[in-house]
């Protein structure tokens, strides 16, 4: 059974990766079962690099045009900063794998640093790591195939982004939004939103800069009021839980003022893989225990989810 098929009943909700920095980098051909791995860019760039992005918190990700594509010599990188605010992507050129170690890779803390030119459309990876699981393979390249066509220069084959269990994976820079299990139309739906400055919620797993229970938080509030892509921010909700049922709560706030407080609560599932051709292991997802508006008009007492 492919790990897709396995999960097919598993919550999409806080399952995206969780990274505020990103360095993507052109590699076409065959990528290795590691992101960045010794068979792909050789030992002495792949110790360094390793060293460099954990040090920086920086997600490393292999990029490549859909289709078969040569190697010219020269590769495009893109160096993003996915933070709740002031999110930036910029993309430059490079003809040795060393000119990386030349980049402070601390910048995506900041503000854009100018050091390549400024991406103000969204760029989209779609997860085709074949070596990593089979999923992405199958059912990721048809998908980022189908986008290019339709955005020519906007759209990149990634290395394993996280969740190929969900596939097929896509994650939008710089805002960090994550999704999975989108089909074409959902994935067209997903670009037009994010070009407009809204947020599609069809197969939306989270946004990255946040970690799960955050991600939660606010793919919940969404479903509940309308609101643009940079509306809202999160926060956790740092007050004790005496429920040995819930997993947290986070505080969304939306920036006119309005503050909603949700609690997640851990769900047991039925062992099954995680990748495919793994041994089934017991298995979990969050969702949504409550959702209560704290402050603005039309505050709420607590809204629990429905029963299961």
């Amino acid at each position: 059974m492919l790990c897709t098929a396995a999960a097919a009943d598993i919550p999409l909700l806080g399952t995206a990766g969780h990274f505020t920095g990103w360095l993507c980098i052109e590699h076409p051909g065959a990528w290795g079962g590691d992101v960045i791995g010794d068979e792909v860019l050789g030992p002495e760039i792949t110790a360094e690099l390793a060293a460099r992005t954990s040090a920086a918190q920086v997600r490393p990700t292999l990029i490549r045009r859909p289709g078969r594509n040569e190697f010219t010599g020269t590769r495009t990188v893109l160096l993003v900063s996915s933070r709740p605010e002031g999110s930036w992507c910029e993309r430059f050129e490079i003809t040795d794998l060393r000119q990386l170690f030349d980049i402070d890779l601390h910048l995506v803390d900041g503000p854009p640093p100018g050091i390549g030119v400024r991406v103000d459309d969204s760029v989209v990876l779609v997860c085709a790591h074949g070596k990593r699981d089979q999923c992405c393979a199958l059912l990721g390249r048809p998908i980022a195939a189908a986008m290019a066509a339709d955005y020519p220069g906007r759209v990149w084959e990634a290395s394993h982004t996280g969740g190929h269990r969900f596939a097929p994976a896509v994650v939008l820079l710089p805002s960090g939004l994550t999704y999975g299990r989108v089909d074409a139309t959902a994935a067209k739906a997903m670009l037009e939103a994010a070009d407009v400055g809204e947020v599609s919620l069809t197969g939306l797993r989270g946004r990255s800069c946040y970690p799960p229970i955050s991600q939660l938080a606010e793919v919940a509030v969404r479903e509940q009021i309308p609101a643009n892509a940079t509306d809202l921010t999160v926060h956790p909700d740092q007050a004790p839980t005496h429920d040995p049922t819930m997993a947290g709560a986070a505080i969304v706030t939306h920036r006119d003022g309005r503050r909603w407080r949700v609690t997640a609560r851990t769900v047991p599932a039925a062992p099954r893989q995680a990748s495919c051709g793994a041994a089934p292991k017991p298995a979990t997802y969050l969702e949504p225990a409550a959702v209560e508006q704290l402050s603005g008009p039309f505050a709420t007492q607590p809204a629990p989810s429905a029963d299961r």
